[in-house]
């Protein structure tokens, strides 16, 4: 993935993260920053690596769709 890509994917996953409940953040970061739980959603998102992107990506519109439906409460 070149960077332009990968810059996009991590501001998509920054934003949407910013719709997601503090719990369904921390469910994001024990998948993806287990290491350092108490860091920031955006220095999660910034350490992953490229190959995870693309299904972060796809978890978080998904979360967001169920939350938006009145599905996903954290």
């Amino acid at each position: 993935m070149n960077n332009q890509l990968q810059d996009f994917a991590r501001k998509q996953l920054k934003e949407g993260l910013a719709e997601c409940t503090e719990g369904q953040q921390h469910l994001f970061k024990q998948m993806y920053y287990f290491h350092k739980l108490e860091a920031p959603i955006n220095e999660a998102v910034d350490a992953m690596p490229e190959d995870k992107l693309d299904w972060a990506m796809e978890q978080v519109r998904r979360t967001l769709e169920k939350k938006a439906k009145g599905g996903a409460n954290g």
